[in-house]
């Protein structure tokens, strides 16, 4: 069978759309975290959380932090988890819908694919039945209010060694035993997933759940590796690319009105490193782990989406003590034209007044 090539104007407009990027209005937060299947959780606020940021992207300044906190806590509409199941990444803190619960529990049943995690699992059987019990008479806990009885502590040499009882409740959360039930301040509170999921959840067998879960993610980026959406979606090819790529069919032929944004560094249109470079011709990386002499665009630096192409990057920081979104620079990946600087200093300004500051530019 012949594979349909995409020019590459019209695979970005894909993927912009498919990330809810575009000018078409969205319809609230669950809906659009059900759409893109989660959120990313990072902490390190110099613009604004990950989560919160990525949001507000698509949602505008209706959006405000209190909605995710609300729909976590409150709503029980969608649910924390520490990510074990992502094909390319290290697990990372995400939120996801509640909803997509029915296609998650069964392999969350088996437990980790991590081997090392399965066997220090299997060598705690007691210190995994104690942390169980705790959180039955007591909970909602805070990790540091349940006692370390490990059998065998985790032996690590980075962040996880001598945290035995925060490395099992994310393992017990991985297997749909533990959930988090909310947050104090930054801090997670656990409880048994029976008293946070809501019962009746009908579980989908794993084997039919695992390429729903792959139409799923491909309908959230629109156009993808296969790597990362396994055979969902039909095969096709971009024009100045030498690879194979999955779509989702029904992306096809869909109007596309473009508009100005600035992205969370961990946004999913950027993350794929490989289809950034090759659809939109974008050098990304996030730098704020590299000493300042050598950051080429700053410390925390957002992309910048201007229409269908992303044309540069906002080096800028959120001085909340001074009330100020302070610019340091916008990188132009090449000259903006007038229409592009307009549009950018009206985002600049729109995410400082959704931030609660005022722009100030050195």
């Amino acid at each position: 069978m012949e594979i349909a090539v995409l020019d590459r104007a019209e695979a970005r407009r894909i993927a912009v759309r498919a990330q809810r990027l575009d000018a078409a209005p969205n319809e609230g937060l669950v809906p659009l975290v059900e759409h893109l299947t989660f959120l990313q959780l990072d902490p390190t606020a110099a613009i604004a959380p990950s989560a919160d940021l990525i949001a507000y992207t698509r949602l505008g300044p209706s959006y405000r932090p209190e909605h995710l906190q609300e729909a976590v806590e409150r709503d029980r509409t969608l649910y924390e988890l520490k990510a074990q199941d992502d094909p390319v990444q290290p697990p990372f803190a995400m939120v996801r819908p509640v909803s997509d619960l029915t296609l998650t529990l069964d392999a969350m049943a088996r437990g980790p694919v991590h081997a090392g995690w399965r066997a220090w699992l299997e060598a705690n059987p007691r210190f995994r039945q104690d942390v169980l019990d705790r959180l039955r008479d007591a909970g909602p806990l805070l990790s540091k209010d349940i006692a370390d009885t490990a059998e065998v502590p985790w032996q690590s040499s980075g962040w996880t060694h001598a945290k035995n009882v925060t490395l099992l409740l994310e393992l017990l959360q991985g297997r749909g035993e533990v959930a988090v039930a909310g947050r104090i301040g930054r801090q997670r509170t656990w409880d048994l997933a029976e008293r946070v999921y809501p019962s009746g959840i009908e579980v989908v067998p794993e084997e039919q759940a695992a390429p729903l879960r792959d139409a799923k993610r491909l309908r959230a980026l629109g156009i993808a590796r296969p790597q990362l959406v396994g055979g969902a979606g039909v095969p096709v090819r971009v024009e100045g690319s030498g690879r194979e790529w999955r779509l989702d069919p029904d992306a096809l032929d869909q109007p596309f009105t473009g508009r100005t944004a600035l992205l969370s560094p961990f946004d999913r249109l950027i993350h794929d490193r490989v289809r950034t470079q090759e659809l939109f011709g974008f050098e990304y990386l996030l730098e704020m782990y590299k000493p300042a002499a050598k950051r080429r665009w700053g410390y925390f630096a957002l992309p910048i989406l201007h229409d269908d192409r992303l044309v540069g990057k906002l080096d800028a920081a959120a001085d909340r003590k001074a009330g100020v979104l302070r610019v340091d620079a916008v990188h132009e990946d090449e000259p903006f034209d007038a229409q592009t600087c307009d549009d950018v200093d009206a985002a600049i300004g729109d995410l400082a007044t959704w931030l609660g500051l005022t722009v100030e530019r050195r």
